[in-house]
């Protein structure tokens, strides 16, 4: 099955910048969104961004202005830069990607996951 595999993670101090990676191990059809979500010890996962197969993203209110996504759904590549980073943004972070289709009436959706990069934030 078609995996997904996140790279860049890892320790930075306050202020600092890092950019995440994501790619497919194989080729993936029909991508409608491709997503970064993260998750922090004793909370729920969120979504931190998103972009559509048509350009537009999306950014929780926390990382707005900071962090920017983008990604290609052709190479089913995803980027995640993450400047000004301070230490409520040390979570494990993990890319998304999303494959919708229909044949006649019926509708298919697929997710893919990575396992996860840990972005640690601290002095």
């Amino acid at each position: 099955q078609v995996q997904l595999v996140e790279s860049g993670g890892g320790l930075v101090q306050p202020g600092g910048s890092l950019r995440l990676s994501c790619a497919a191990s194989g080729k993936i059809y029909y991508i409608t969104t491709m997503n970064w979500y993260r998750r922090a010890p004793g909370k729920e996962r969120e979504l931190v961004a998103s972009l559509t197969s048509g350009g537009a993203t999306t950014y929780d209110d926390s990382v707005k202005g900071r962090f920017t996504i983008s990604g290609d759904t052709a190479k089913n590549t995803l980027s995640l830069q993450m400047n000004s980073l301070n230490p409520e943004d040390t979570a494990v972070y993990y890319c998304n990607i999303i494959s919708e289709s229909h044949k006649g009436w019926d509708r298919y959706r697929r997710d893919y996951w990575g396992q996860g990069t840990q972005v640690t934030v601290s002095s």
